[in-house]
């Protein structure tokens, strides 16, 4: 229930091809539907050009199935965020057609073919191997956002050459995602290689001085690079989303 399907409707209701009535059964359920236990909001895809994402973490599957199958009943693409494999399995077995990530925690089905929306690529860059489940949750997110996606991963600070071995996937780029625990440094470094907006995301990881991604998030924050914005830490779904918007300017 996108803006392409609701102007078919308003037409053919113009045309006389469906009656007012019929017109107003497609849209009961605008702005949203009440399942008792959640209200799915249908009216979200038309106010910011995607459906409701589906957080994973906190529910059971039967109740991830129940929401999963009121979104497919409208044809909206779905994204299911911060799911373990365990639960993945049961909610697969619940709805078909789901495909699921494993390196993102995050499941999609698309119930119509997804048109590039994105006028240049995201490069969804991490510094190392401990920060790919964030940066792939943030590629997933992208990608069926309607983007052109590349991944740079492991060039961390610690061996920079690996960075800057790489300078034409950087400035190829339309919007940057950087990912990194520890000290975050990478963000800064790369937000003052470029002139493209690049969000940082911090990672939990490292050892009891990061408290767990609080340190690499107060280092983005405090970046000297400008133009790096920074969403909260393991928020790889945020990062995508918000790239996803700025890349149709």
């Amino acid at each position: 229930m996108d803006s392409e399907w609701l102007a078919d409707l308003l037409e053919r209701v113009r045309r006389n091809q469906v009656s007012v009535a019929e017109a107003m059964a497609h849209l009961r359920d605008l702005p949203f539907e009440d399942l008792g236990f959640a209200k799915v909001d249908h009216h979200r895809v038309l106010r910011q050009g995607f459906p409701e994402v589906v957080m994973g973490q906190g529910k059971d599957a039967h109740q991830i199935a129940a929401i999963v199958q009121a979104m497919r009943e409208k044809k909206n693409n779905v994204l299911i965020t911060r799911l373990d494999p365990d639960k993945a399995a049961e909610l697969k077995r619940l709805r078909s057609g789901l495909t699921f990530h494993p390196l993102a925690r995050a499941a999609t089905w698309q119930g119509k073919r997804q048109k590039i929306a994105g006028k240049g690529s995201v490069l969804v860059v991490c510094a190392g191997t401990s920060d790919i489940a964030v940066a792939e949750e943030a590629v997933v997110t992208s990608e069926i956002m309607g983007n052109r996606v590349d991944r740079l991963y492991d060039v961390g600070v610690a061996g920079i050459h690996r960075l800057l071995g790489n300078r034409a996937l950087l400035d190829a780029a339309s919007v940057l995602i950087v990912v990194a625990g520890m000290e975050g440094a990478l963000p800064s470094v790369v937000g003052g290689l470029v002139a493209k907006p690049v969000i940082a995301v911090p990672t939990s990881i490292g050892y009891g001085a990061s408290f767990h991604g609080l340190a690499a998030l107060l280092g983005m924050l405090n970046s000297c690079a400008a133009g790096v914005t920074v969403v909260n830490i393991d928020n790889g779904f945020g990062a995508g989303f918000a790239a996803s918007l700025i890349n149709r300017i």
